[in-house]
């Protein structure tokens, strides 16, 4: 299981949470980037100096190739993930490797052929990260823990943080593919479009102040909703500041340049005075033994970095134990969803979780009587 792994990116801001866990696992560690001296400053402050540190510049593929030389996985924290990770990913299987991308969407997963990775018993798992990543495991945790026949959940994701000019790119990317359709919801086994609307609400459960709900559904959820056998599913975005929303509402018809700059600074402004944060709502709704079953969780973690960092340390820990299959693959889709909680949510996780028996409005009331 104590293979080296090779994380590109290792002392940015997702990789080093990701390579901060891999540490405490006893996983031996290669970090490297453009920029050796911060490499190399992270590995002594964090890591007590026990990690190999390298110059890669992920637009050369010869450095590449030296970098992932002689490990046993390579991880990339690097971003953007669309511009870096196509390739990266086709060379860590052409040098033996497996691959575990933090970011990674449905269109990498195009780009990359299964045979490949199957033909030479090697793996790749995308979306290993917080969206897509956590967003898909949690409900199926949820799901899991009914021990009933689900048929529906809904689901508000709110994730209050400063966008970098990565995830800025790597989200317009996602919004111009088409992989993510706003109004739509999960009707009879099917995508629906037009079947929600965007809303205020004021007073809306386990959340503060004025929040506005974007209904959306995205590759992920239809992925989960037919791994589930769903017959309704409801996702929300819930925005709550206001400048980013005013962004949001325009940046598909913004230049890409613009439009990323925008996301940058609006979310900034809104986050002022506040640290990041992530809440999951999750409600799942099932039948046993023909009574109905009811059961709501929610997700509290301190920011995309932390989270993301954490799940692809985690996929990362299950690539090295021969716990996923050879093939190319979506985190959400093949990891333990409960086990992934245990440990994103245990003593030693960033997150915290509650759950009740009941609907959403009286778990807030159960919610407020413990605090």
């Amino acid at each position: 299981m104590r293979g080296k792994v090779a994380v590109l990116g290792g002392y940015g801001g997702i990789g080093s949470h990701a390579v901060r866990w891999l540490h405490r696992s006893g996983v031996p560690l290669r970090i490297g980037g453009r920029r050796l001296a911060a490499a190399r400053a992270f590995a002594a402050t964090a890591l007590d100096g026990m990690a190999e540190c390298r110059i890669v510049d992920f637009r050369v593929v010869q450095s590449v190739r030296e970098f992932v030389d002689g490990c046993q996985v390579l991880v990339n924290c690097a971003g953007p993930s669309r511009a870096i990770a196509p390739w990266v990913a086709r060379m860590a299987v052409e040098a033996g490797a497996d691959y575990v991308d933090a970011a990674g969407d449905d269109l990498l997963h195009e780009q990359l052929f299964p045979a490949p990775y199957r033909l030479r018993g090697r793996t790749a798992v995308l979306s290993a990260g917080l969206s897509p990543g956590l967003t898909g495991l949690f409900p199926r945790a949820i799901a899991a823990a009914c021990h009933a026949d689900v048929y529906a959940v809904t689901v508000h994701f709110q994730l209050l943080d400063s966008f970098t000019r990565a995830s800025a790119d790597d989200y317009l990317g996602a919004l111009a593919d088409g992989h993510t359709t706003p109004h739509a919801a999960w009707r009879d086994g099917r995508r629906r479009k037009a079947a929600l609307v965007r809303r205020v609400e004021r007073t809306l459960p386990f959340f503060s102040g004025e929040v506005t709900l974007l209904p959306r559904l995205t590759a992920e959820d239809e992925r989960l909703a037919r791994a589930l056998g769903l017959t309704r599913g409801d996702w929300y975005a819930v925005v709550s500041g206001a400048r980013l929303l005013s962004v949001l509402d325009r940046v598909r018809a913004l230049p890409r340049e613009e439009a990323a700059a925008a996301l940058c600074r609006t979310s900034s402004l809104d986050l002022a005075g506040r640290g990041p944060l992530v809440k999951l709502v999750v409600q799942a709704d099932g039948r046993h033994a023909g009574k109905p079953v009811t059961r709501t969780a929610v997700l509290h973690g301190p920011g995309k970095a932390v989270l993301s960092g954490a799940v692809t340390a985690l996929t990362t820990l299950a690539v090295l134990r021969g716990q996923i299959p050879p093939g190319r693959h979506f985190a959400a889709d093949v990891l333990d969803p409960c086990a992934i909680l245990r440990d994103i949510a245990g003593p030693a996780g960033p997150a915290r979780v509650t759950c009740t028996t009941t609907a959403i409005d009286a778990a807030q009331r159960i919610e407020e009587g413990r605090q």
